[in-house]
């Protein structure tokens, strides 16, 4: 199995990627979410932290970092549009525009494609400081609907990507049923995406569970792709089947005009029709939730879910800014996701939602800094059904060293240094103990 750029392998006696299993971790300074701590030693067995010892010396065969926080956790991301950077910006437009260009991108993906541009991606993302990423995947077939053979053949190329990289992958198999919220058959460039209905979606989906099996980095969560590509009825019938601790994630809200068209055909919201069938709760992350009544924001915040926001992508489409602090004020969990992959780096996801906020209000300190570190760690986590990384016994060794002396970063206080550090300041990342990247 090919290695991470820079790291060696495991079988080569100076890997100090061996050296972060038999040893520790020890971190000069930690900013953890309690707070920050100085000379932290973890000992990590089995991909988790198995002790904690504070304001102690490293020892002898330690990997020694400055600056540590948790592993940032992308809780919305879709691997294929990356092909788009650069090459969708001199012809003005809107999202209706660019995704046209996102379909002709999508019919050109094969499984051998798919799999060399994931596995660009996905090293992309852990070089950047993401160790967890949530995949909302609908490219399930060949072009002209028929299923590949093998099966999941697709699916099975973005997990053996994720293995490649060494990042944590939860794969949110997607159902894709109809053109628009009239259900309209699916058009010739969506017959790929689609499974009939929701029963077939269903069997898919669990055979592609077992197609994967036991796998310590690679799970798989669900998603409902919209409320104009999944008719209610089959909403219903997904959230009713799928067991109650399986993640679900729909994009909800992210333009005007396919709000304004389902109110028109429903008389209703799509977050409220969401509420109504009993999708909404912990397990439920929203994607973008932009364009939100007051009456959405109270019932999204009152169920307790979570609102995964990308504001360099939704930046990036013209999408507009979400109410990300009236989310958190009625009790919704905000997260993160790098979406269309206009940029990977989590550290921008972070300054990119408060500056939406000071933008938005006139106000500067909307979100703390704690807040934007727990969006991009504890709460991505959360969204993906993933255990966070609080620096406590049990949790996954998932970390990120930041440099602290960076021309970004010397000067700022480390509680304060996701506001000014960028990826370029990512020296070192960490899954389930092992160093898969090191600048």
């Amino acid at each position: 199995m090919t290695q991470p750029d820079g790291i060696r392998s495991e079988g080569d006696p100076a890997s100090e990627a061996q050296n972060l299993l038999r040893n520790g971790i020890w971190a000069e300074t930690l900013v953890a979410p309690e707070g920050v701590r100085e000379r932290v030693r973890l000992v990590v067995a089995d991909g988790r932290i198995a002790a904690v010892e504070e304001g102690v010396a490293p020892q002898e065969g330690d990997r020694r970092l400055r600056l540590v926080v948790p592993g940032f956790v992308n809780a919305h991301s879709h691997a294929f549009h990356r092909v788009l950077r650069g090459r969708t910006h001199d012809d003005g437009g809107d999202f209706w525009r660019w995704r046209e260009a996102m379909y002709r991108a999508a019919a050109e993906l094969t499984p051998e494609s798919y799999g060399d541009l994931a596995s660009a991606v996905f090293r992309e993302m852990v070089e950047a400081g993401w160790t967890a990423v949530g995949e909302f995947h609908y490219v399930h077939h060949r072009p002209d609907g028929r299923p590949y053979d093998p099966p999941h053949a697709m699916e099975l190329a973005l997990a053996a990507a994720a293995r490649e990289v060494g990042i944590r992958l939860v794969l949110l198999d997607t159902c894709y049923l109809t053109a628009d919220v009239d259900g309209r058959a699916l058009e010739p460039r969506q017959r790929r995406f689609g499974d009939g209905d929701a029963d077939g979606w269903l069997a898919r989906r669990q055979a592609l569970r077992s197609a994967i099996g036991d796998d310590p980095l690679v799970t798989i969560g669900a998603a409902i792709h919209s409320v104009r590509a999944v008719p209610l009825p089959a909403i219903a019938r997904i959230a009713a089947a799928l067991p109650p601790d399986v993640p679900l994630h729909v994009h909800v809200a992210e333009q005007p005009r396919e709000t304004a068209d389902f109110l028109a055909r429903h008389g209703e919201t799509p977050v409220a029709a969401l509420d109504r069938l009993g999708v909404l709760g912990p397990r439920t992350t929203l994607v973008h939730g932009t364009h939100l009544s007051p009456e959405d924001v109270a019932r999204i915040g009152g169920a307790g879910a979570t609102v995964a926001l990308c504001p360099t992508t939704e930046a990036d489409l013209g999408d507009g800014i979400g109410p990300a602090r009236a989310l958190a004020d009625a009790g919704a969990r905000i997260a993160l996701g790098s979406d269309g992959q206009s940029v990977i780096d989590p550290l921008l996801e972070m300054r990119g939602l408060e500056a939406g906020e000071r933008l938005a209000s006139g106000r500067r300190g909307r979100f703390t800094p704690r807040e934007l570190l727990a969006a991009a760690t504890e709460h991505g986590a959360t969204s993906l059904g993933l255990p966070p990384t609080r620096f406590r016994v049990g949790d996954p060794a998932d970390l990120v060293e930041l440099d602290p002396d960076s021309p970004r970063t010397r000067g700022a206080v480390p509680a304060q240094l996701v506001l000014t550090a960028t990826a370029s300041d990512v020296r070192t990342t960490v899954v389930a103990g092992r160093e898969v990247h090191r600048a």
